[in-house]
């Protein structure tokens, strides 16, 4: 791999339902325009695009990493707690091997048989269960280490992250940096260098990638619309901001330069 390449590990396809818009040819034609060895699928709580993704990667030549942005309850998933907020964290799992991808789909499976409750959830006894092959990386700003974050708990911060440290090891867990321009992000990625050090865990850098180019923005906004019922008029709904789009290594180096 080359020094000035970059490889996208969060990344969300058309199977990430009326939340994504990534079509899979346009997306290995992209990585491939952009020389990327390798590639990552993370959709929201599901697997349904793994196969195609993978056939399409054989196709063009760029290895493709399968995983999921996984929904983790704070206790147990089956839990059902009174609202969607309390249901679950975010949290970023990518299959290193065989092992993992098949561990993978046994937690996703058993999210879906047992832990559904707004979103298909884990939980982190299941995933110590399952462990086996698997990275995990810190994930977005509504992952459990950023939340803690952001309620200045720093504190709790570090102890979660800590908990998957020891889950999947530390060679096999990350703090997942993103920055959008979003304060938030921001404030976040002031402190997770300083818990990966702590904690002896390394840093991935992110895009949460939804949509292929800058341009697609208008037309995602629509189909988010269509996913949240609401209308593009509406001033109090959920936005995407311009940024998560598959970025090129040289736009990633950029925003990640210091």
């Amino acid at each position: 791999m080359s020094r000035d390449s970059f490889v996208h590990l969060h990344l969300h396809t058309e199977y990430s339902l009326l939340d994504g818009s990534i079509r899979m040819k346009e997306l290995m034609k992209k990585a491939a325009e952009f020389k990327m060895p390798a590639v990552a699928i993370t959709d929201h709580g599901n697997l349904f695009g793994a196969i195609e993704f993978y056939q399409e990667a054989q196709r063009t030549g760029v290895k493709p990493i399968i995983g999921c942005e996984t929904y983790v309850a704070p206790g147990s998933h089956k839990d059902r707690p009174g609202s969607r907020r309390d249901a679950a964290y975010h949290f970023t799992l990518l299959a290193q091997n065989e092992t993992g991808y098949r561990n993978l789909v046994k937690l996703i499976t058993a999210a879906h048989l047992d832990g559904f409750h707004y979103a298909p959830r884990i939980d982190k006894e299941l995933l110590s269960t399952h462990a086996a092959g698997l990275i995990g990386l810190s994930g977005c700003l509504a992952g459990e280490i950023n939340s803690a974050i952001r309620a200045n708990n720093l504190e709790k911060a570090k102890q979660s992250a800590a908990e998957y440290r020891d889950i999947l090891g530390p060679e096999n867990f990350f703090m997942e940096m993103h920055d959008h321009g979003m304060e938030e992000q921001r404030l976040c990625n002031r402190v997770l260098p300083t818990i990966a050090r702590d904690i002896g865990v390394g840093l991935v850098a992110a895009n949460d990638v939804h949509f292929l180019r800058r341009s697609d923005h208008d037309a995602h906004d629509v189909m988010l619309c269509i996913g949240t019922g609401k209308m593009v008029q509406d001033e109090n709904r959920m936005r995407y901001v311009p940024e998560l789009y598959f970025k090129s290594p040289a736009e990633m180096r950029e925003v990640f330069r210091d």
